[in-house]
């Protein structure tokens, strides 16, 4: 039986954190880094560990506890999304708790030093740590089977920490051209600004990954399913390249949500998350998520967080806490909508294309079955009357709004040639297929006969 001795102040919330964590250990045989948060659920991070510790007297806890001792991970994923990494307080609230703070009061200025010196773990400042980000980062890493979790403000912070926290002046980065406009900022603008070359090739060209290599090669980037065009890269066959060559696999999932592909499982080092997408899934707010191994973090996530401050707001993650317990349900029903809707685009003259990894005829359609349970929620299509009917199109829609973001239970439409991707010259964008008549149609959780209904009135209405 586990026995956590404490010194309660007035006031304490870390104290009664801590002991309602005993109260609730107590006649229970676990392993000693183990908190309980609910019937048969616990917490495992480094979360847990440190909210204890911060008054525990006596011998120290483990700082990094076993994660094969957490039992969440023997749960469903569905499961996970609504119990792992909750931490109650005495109140034994249902919803996780909101602790919206700036700082962290100390027992004493000994335990103040202690704890910026890394020699007692605990929180000191929410610019590094929050317990409310800690549920999230705790509950993203249970679903995505990752040692490790980090959370950021946005998506784009997440992509800008994994990568220019482990690149230096004189690596290299072989990146595949089909990247979301800021990411390809990242690679092509600001890393070369410090001394870190890159090589964009067709990620979907398996040789080009291993022709691009240097002897300075240290990462490897890019989106499966890629923005907009749905272009698929093989992540096993280029993990194996990576490894070869000594390289880290940096994987953007959004597109695929946790839900539909699992990169770690594949071979990839570190898969980076846009929360403000399908995460949150209603619009409210933003947020981003690198999921890694710990010593990742150690070596190069942890400190650039704390020093540059990507750091996501406590209120937000109480959000995509929120939206993380129905990140199941959304999927399913947007990606069942998505493929009745990409069926049916391919009926009208006016359509040139349809891409949708679900289709037989997408180029990687092969991929899409080998490595994704689902084939997304997004639907990209081409006009045969470029910009001027795309707009025509855009604006007549009644029940789809135009906005450029996605994974929304909305359905959103965007132009990505005068968008997203509008930062991109017309002969890069001509290379990466996204024509003036590319339209990107990200399906939400309206009824799916009433979108369908809503397509046909607005392409009618440009024929």
């Amino acid at each position: 039986m586990l026995v956590v001795p404490l010194l309660l102040k007035r006031g304490d919330l870390a104290g009664r954190l801590a002991a309602t964590q005993n109260n609730s250990l107590k006649g229970r045989a676990l392993h000693s880094s183990i908190a309980f948060v609910g019937p048969g659920l616990c917490s495992a991070g480094p979360m847990a560990a440190a909210v204890r510790q911060q008054t525990t007297k006596g011998p120290r806890m483990p700082a990094k506890p076993e994660l094969t001792a957490d039992p969440t991970a023997q749960l469903a994923p569905a499961t996970r999304l609504v119990h792992g990494g909750t931490l109650r307080s005495e109140f034994g609230e249902t919803s996780e708790a909101l602790y919206l703070t700036q700082g962290y009061v100390y027992d004493s200025a000994e335990q103040a030093e202690a704890r910026f010196k890394n020699e007692e773990p605990g929180y000191q400042y929410s610019r590094f740590a929050n317990p409310t980000v800690s549920m999230f980062e705790e509950r993203v890493r249970l679903l995505e089977g990752a040692e490790a979790c980090r959370a950021t403000a946005t998506g784009m912070a997440a992509v800008t920490a994994a990568l220019m926290s482990y690149l230096s002046a004189g690596d290299h980065v072989v990146a595949a051209r089909a990247l979301f406009g800021s990411c390809r900022y990242v690679v092509e603008d600001l890393a070369p600004r410090f001394g870190v070359a890159a090589t964009l090739i067709d990620g979907t060209d398996i040789k080009a990954w291993k022709a691009a290599v240097q002897p300075n090669t240290k990462a490897f980037f890019f989106e499966t399913p890629a923005n907009p065009t749905l272009d698929l890269v093989d992540i096993a066959a280029v993990s194996e390249i990576a490894k070869q060559t000594g390289a880290l696999v940096f994987v953007d999932n959004v597109f695929a949500t946790p839900m539909l592909q699992r990169p770690l499982e594949l071979g990839a080092d570190v898969v980076i998350y846009s929360a403000t997408k399908h995460i949150d899934g209603q619009g409210r707010c933003l947020g981003g998520a690198v999921l890694c191994t710990q010593k990742f973090v150690d070596d190069y996530l942890s400190v650039f967080i704390r020093q540059t401050g990507p750091s996501m707001s406590p209120f937000n993650a109480w959000v995509l806490l929120k939206g993380l317990e129905t990140l199941p349900i959304r999927v399913k029903a947007q990606c069942d909508n998505a493929r009745r809707i990409a069926d049916h685009l391919g009926q009208y003259p006016a359509v040139t294309r349809v891409l949708f990894p679900g289709l037989d005829d997408h180029p990687q359609a092969e991929i899409a079955r080998r490595q994704m349970t689902g084939c997304g929620q997004i639907v990209t299509f081409v006009l045969k009357g470029g910009k001027e009917e795309a707009f025509r199109f855009l604006n007549a829609l009644r029940i789809v709004r135009i906005s450029n973001n996605l994974g929304d239970a909305k359905s959103l439409v965007t132009h990505p040639a005068t968008t997203t991707h509008q930062r991109l010259k017309p002969e890069a964008r001509a290379e990466l297929g996204i024509s003036d008549g590319m339209v990107r149609l990200s399906v939400g959780l309206e009824d799916a006969d009433d979108l369908l209904r809503d397509l046909d009135q607005a392409i009618s209405a440009v024929c």
